[in-house]
């Protein structure tokens, strides 16, 4: 909208923005003008060519700005003291000025406000677009958190499934997953989630024995060679049934080579060295801590000190040299605390073997 008292030089510039493809009309009260762009929202842009620009012009656009805030006013004036003209554009009353008769300068301006409300336009739709995205990544992350939450949980019933299979071991996996937690720390891994992928891969070690036959599972006596080679399975099954739902390499790596020696004696490839993967060594020395320090039907616990001599005498051959090292620069004190934090939220043995007595019923 063109305010200008001078028709003639009104509808010239209104012809000039007309032949940019911008609709354009000119008129020659003020305030005629300026309730047209309160009545008419689509009005973006008022041009008024008010020559010396007085107290009672300034009033009405700055009024008319306060009211509109969207509305671009660009003032065509040759006003005497241009600081005024300077205030009102810092002030936001204005958006831009220049000469009533330099027509280029007035068109220029309406380019640039064109432009700005492009800008703010897009601005205004990638801000809405952002507000989507953090409402969906919201959605998301709760959805997340309870898949995780299920994860957990699913995690934690097939556990105690295999504890109530295998009395011998009960409280094995979640004494032995925080041994491996605190071991892979002192061997320097600091990541969060890489610590829980131990830990999770500790506590599912033993899920292939789920598949191992229960006669052969709780036998009393030894142990026949057939049987040895049906238990020596349960690597490569419980691998079997985790890879079916993509877990992480690691949780895998601990539960398919958790039996391998340093030496290249174990099973279930014979593999050596650092051929093994570091997590199922670093398991290893977990693993045997917990053996050899907890309750069996066939054996007395033995002491933490009595473990660690039997750590440290197969170091180099069960044992990866580095994790038996790391192992030995915690305080014994300290790895009983661990023991003693985890085992006083399991049940006792008897009244563990009396529930899953009245489970297998």
């Amino acid at each position: 909208m063109i305010f200008d008292r001078n028709a003639a030089r009104g509808r010239a510039l209104a012809a000039l923005l007309n032949s940019e493809e911008e609709e354009a009309v000119a008129g020659v009260s003020l305030s005629r003008i300026s309730r047209q762009a309160l009545e008419d929202p689509a009005s973006d842009i008022l041009i008024a060519i008010v020559g010396p620009l007085d107290k009672s012009a300034a009033g009405l656009l700055a009024g008319l700005k306060r009211a509109r805030p969207d509305l671009s006013i660009i003032a065509g004036t040759h006003h005497p003291d241009p600081a005024a003209v300077v205030r009102m554009l810092a002030s936001g009353a204005l958006d831009a000025a220049a000469s009533p008769d330099d027509v280029l300068g007035l068109a220029s301006a309406v380019r640039g406000e064109i432009r700005k409300k492009e800008i703010a336009e897009r601005h205004n739709l990638a801000a809405r677009a952002l507000r989507r995205l953090k409402l969906e990544r919201g959605r998301t992350d709760r959805h997340t958190r309870e898949l995780e939450e299920i994860y957990e949980a699913t995690l934690e019933n097939l556990m105690t499934a295999l504890d109530v299979r295998d009395v011998e071991t009960f409280g094995h996996s979640q004494t032995v997953a925080k041994y491996t937690e605190a071991l892979a720390g002192l061997l320097g891994v600091r990541d969060p989630r890489k610590l829980e992928d131990l830990r999770k891969g500790a506590l599912l070690h033993d899920i292939g024995k789920i598949a191992i036959p229960d006669a052969i599972l709780n036998k009393s006596g030894p142990l026949s060679a057939g049987e040895w080679d049906k238990v020596r399975l349960h690597p490569a099954l419980g691998y079997g049934l985790i890879r079916e739902i993509k877990l992480v390499p690691e949780i895998g790596n601990i539960i398919l080579y958790h039996h391998e020696r340093f030496d290249g004696t174990g099973y279930p490839r014979g593999l050596a060295g650092e051929d093994i993967p570091r997590e199922a060594r670093i398991f290893a020395v977990a693993d045997a801590l917990d053996a050899i320090t907890a309750h069996r039907p066939y054996r007395k616990p033995r002491d933490m000190s009595a473990a660690r001599k039997e750590i440290v005498r197969n170091s180099g051959s069960h044992f990866d040299p580095r994790a038996v090292d790391a192992f030995c620069s915690l305080d014994l004190r300290e790895w009983e605390k661990i023991r003693y934090e985890t085992t006083k939220q399991i049940p006792l043995t008897a009244e563990y073997s009396r529930l899953a007595s009245k489970a297998k019923k």
